[in-house]
């Protein structure tokens, strides 16, 4: 695993704010915006510091895409038994993710791609997931059909629901698991897979 003690202090500001950003808005920053985030007014110094970070293994880059940033280490905490919970998300209509500040000691579940959301809604009921539960996802951005998924959705709402493809492609369909709701489909494009379920906490 990276360690940000090789760091130098606004490698490792630039790390902190990219990782807050993305726990805020579920999508990474643009290098505008880390700029902005860590006081500085050069997008050129800004990308030094992204580079700094991609070669010391913590991030990686795709510039092919708008917000090509991508987190190699989700979990960045020293304590091998915490998860960050990066916030809420909606199992019934999507609604914008909310942030989080906590974090949940989770031995069985401990991984360096994994992160903890909260569930609001029922529309996973008949998959066994319940309002309040704490679903355990790792982070990927692909999925086979039948996955249960955290689907980011015109870049601005996220929903856990299950991954199906359709007319080769071309469409998404997000699929609850409650027989009194109707699936979501969109073009493909609309949709970025944000990571799959791998378990999950209940609280009673």
């Amino acid at each position: 695993m990276p360690d940000q003690q090789q760091l130098t202090d606004k490698q490792r500001l630039t790390l902190g704010f990219i990782q807050r950003y993305i726990a805020a808005h579920t999508v990474p920053p643009k290098l505008q915006e880390i700029a902005e985030g860590i006081g500085i007014s050069s997008r050129g110094v800004a990308h030094r510091y992204v580079q700094a970070l991609v070669d010391a293994g913590f991030i990686k880059t795709d510039s092919g895409k708008h917000r090509g940033i991508r987190l190699l280490n989700v979990n960045t905490h020293n304590n091998e038994s915490i998860l960050p919970l990066l916030g809420k998300i909606a199992a019934g209509k999507p609604i914008e993710a909310i942030p989080g500040e906590d974090q949940i000691d989770l031995r069985d579940f401990f991984g360096d791609n994994n992160f903890a959301v909260r569930v609001q809604g029922d529309s996973m009921i008949e998959a066994g997931i319940m309002d309040g539960d704490t679903a355990i996802i790792r982070f990927c951005e692909t999925a086979n059909d039948g996955d249960i998924v955290v689907a980011l959705i015109d870049e601005t709402e996220t929903t856990l629901k299950k991954f199906k493809r359709s007319h080769r492609g071309r469409y998404i369909k997000l699929i609850p698991a409650n027989k009194d709701m109707e699936e979501m489909v969109y073009e493909a494009s609309r949709v970025r897979i944000q990571g799959i379920l791998i378990g999950q906490i209940r609280k009673y």
